[in-house]
């Protein structure tokens, strides 16, 4: 393993910033650590990093500890480079000095130094923008810079904290293939730390998503999506609707009708419905229409349905109109686990619907 997490922690007063957290990744793997705002991921970058000082739990790249409570390398001496949203360049260097700054602060000539540093550079596509200064340069321009650096560096891991938050929309769509293709060609494990979940899907060999300082799932994009592990995951990721129900023998009672559904769960459940799990324009239902809005080829809005205690997201290369009424069905879902003690809507406990008793039926 090129980095291993084992129930680290770090607390700042009485906060617990980084509760716990435990992974293993893979040399050469572009691990996407993702959550909202004040979850903890950038302190867990900087505990990586050797920024922050363990408070319990250990660290180890490569094999080796770097942090532990009583033993800690510091960040000089662990060959992991770190790419922040400001990119902490030298604003009195050109580009190919910022580039050969630490290979010549490792004890290179100043020739060999600016070799390799053209190297580098040549990895991220800026030969041609050597003599420039950072000022001179593009967002996009100075992030590749800052990543040439990293290899500059020696750094077989590399760190990014929001590295496109900075960014413009359209530049953050080009950045992300720019960064895919250097890890391509580097190879170097990357970690990389964002609120972003179209970014994480897009880069990510595996995902990690982080609350209130712990990693609530690791998994690949499209497991995250399918098979979120709870409620807080799948509202997270993607659109879903998460409703109570009952499962039994792989069948969940929603709106008076049983769903064939996956999961490894029998009783009290919650039920994952993704706009993949909605049949529009075919179905025993009725879904009022709201929210609906245009997103490049697709129509995407919210249907409401009697008996179900929140709108189903859905989605149509068919124009869609608010307030119109579709017939639809329910295809499939994701089953979880729903706490004993959580009792299900009267609207969504089997053999019920909108109040009254019914008897579910197969879907259509």
């Amino acid at each position: 393993m090129a980095l291993t997490l084992t129930d680290i922690r770090k607390s700042f007063g009485a906060h617990a910033a980084v509760d716990g957290v435990s992974a293993e990744i893979d040399d050469g793997e572009f691990f996407v650590v993702l959550g909202p705002s004040g979850c903890g991921k950038s302190t867990l970058l900087r505990l990586v990093a050797g920024l922050e000082h363990l408070d319990g739990g250990e660290i180890a790249l490569g094999g080796r500890t770097m942090s532990s409570p009583e033993h800690h390398v510091p960040p000089e001496a662990r060959d992991v480079g770190v790419v922040f949203q400001s990119y902490a360049l030298w604003p009195h260097m050109d580009v190919l000095g910022n580039v050969a700054f630490p290979i010549e602060s490792g004890g290179g000539s100043r020739r060999k130094s600016r070799e390799d540093a053209r190297a580098h550079l040549r990895t991220v596509a800026l030969e041609d923008f050597a003599a420039r200064r950072p000022a001179e340069l593009s967002g996009g321009q100075r992030q590749r810079v800052a990543l040439a650096r990293c290899l500059a560096g020696g750094a077989r891991t590399v760190l990014m904290d929001e590295p496109l938050a900075n960014l413009d929309p359209h530049l953050r769509a080009a950045m992300e293939e720019e960064i895919a293709a250097f890890h391509r060609k580097a190879r170097a494990t990357t970690i990389y730390i964002t609120h972003d979940q179209r970014e994480a899907m897009a880069l990510a060999s595996r995902v990690a998503v982080m609350a209130r300082g712990q990693f609530q799932q690791i998994a690949t994009p499209r497991g995250l999506y399918e098979r979120p592990a709870n409620a807080e995951v799948a509202r997270f990721i993607g659109r879903s609707a998460v409703l109570d129900t009952t499962v039994l023998s792989g069948s969940a009672a929603l709106a008076g009708r049983y769903v064939a559904v996956g999961g490894d769960v029998n009783g009290p459940a919650q039920v994952v419905l993704r706009p993949g799990d909605v049949a529009l324009g075919d179905g025993p239902l009725q879904g009022r229409l709201s929210r609906v809005f245009y997103r490049g080829g697709v129509w995407e809005g919210l249907a409401e349905v009697q008996g179900l205690a929140e709108p189903l997201p859905v989605a149509s290369h068919v124009p869609l109109r608010d307030g119109e009424t579709v017939p639809l069905g329910i295809t499939g879902g994701w089953a979880l686990r729903r706490d004993m003690g959580q009792s299900p809507a009267p609207s969504q406990a089997p053999g019920h619907h909108a109040g009254r008793q019914v008897t579910a039926q197969p879907v259509e």
